[in-house]
């Protein structure tokens, strides 16, 4: 069965009743070069273990059990379950794992499901959960690298270059971690239903060591934080108000002390930049 052919895909969701949830991000592939590319861009292969979350009816979970040891898929639409049941019967490497990633405890089911294989993530994410599972994927350390179709728009901002201004707080936290490249787009069109924003694959590879050192991490966040809690105003006047403690004065002091101009917004530091400015808030 070809899963990205519109008219075969058509009739596999009517055979189970299946009806598209916009409030779960449900947009399905039906361009067969998309999953495939995906799954080589996740540069898998027999001695990897991959977690996808959000199959949908299984085209990049396919492309992905032809490459990896092993594929785990989360999946949260109970009404998939039987589609998926049909659709990855051919293959004896992919388990399907019904519940809410967001729930789940990943690192255990990695450590259970993926025993001896190098763990990665491959994924088609629903829109709008990126953010939260990003996040405890990368709080995840067992695995290597995420690779991952977004909104276009969202794979940019997090692939920004630091300093740039295109970028906020998560992408430098994320960046602190990972290194993070958009590899290709793909166009709206190449959905079904098709949604109204293109789409882009950003692959983040977790780096051996943090990008910067920091000498109290904790505080380091809370710096960097800070300084995109008022975006439109001053880095001065957004640490001021997310740093109570430390008073206006100090910050400002602070900044000039690294060498940066008095009016300077957060989103124009790099992260060498907000491992320094910590260190002089921190005196």
């Amino acid at each position: 069965m070809n899963l990205c052919d519109r008219e075969a895909l058509r009739t596999l969701l009517g055979r189970h009743g299946f009806h598209f949830s916009k409030s779960m991000g449900q947009n399905f592939l039906i361009d067969p070069a998309v999953p495939a590319d995906i799954a080589a861009a996740s540069q898998a292969d027999r001695t990897c273990g991959v977690l996808e979350i959000g199959p949908g009816v299984g085209c990049l979970t396919a492309e992905l059990a032809e490459r990896a040891g092993k594929v785990i898929s989360v999946e949260l639409d109970k009404k998939l379950l039987p589609v998926l049941a049909e659709t990855m019967e051919p293959f004896d490497n992919v388990e399907i794992i019904p519940g809410d990633a967001l729930k789940l405890d990943i690192q255990a089911l990695a450590a259970e499901k993926l025993p001896g294989l190098r763990p990665l993530v491959c994924a088609n994410l629903p829109y709008n959960i990126t953010t939260p599972v990003l996040t405890k994927l990368v709080e995840t350390p067992c695995f290597e690298s995420i690779t991952v179709l977004l909104q276009k728009e969202v794979a940019q901002r997090l692939a920004a270059p630091q300093g740039s201004g295109g970028g906020g707080a998560f992408t430098l936290w994320l960046q602190y971690y990972m290194e993070t490249d958009v590899l290709f787009d793909v166009t709206a069109e190449k959905f079904f239903p098709v949604p109204k924003v293109d789409s882009a694959v950003l692959r983040c590879v977790r780096r051996v060591k943090p990008a910067v050192s920091v000498e109290n991490e904790a505080f380091f966040f809370r710096c960097l934080r800070g300084a995109f809690l008022l975006r439109r105003k001053t880095l001065a006047n957004s640490l001021a108000a997310a740093l109570p403690e430390k008073g206006r004065e100090a910050v400002q002091a602070a900044i000039e002390d690294c060498g940066l101009p008095p009016s300077i917004r957060g989103e124009k530091l790099t992260l060498e930049d907000f491992a320094a400015l910590a260190v002089a808030l921190a005196k």
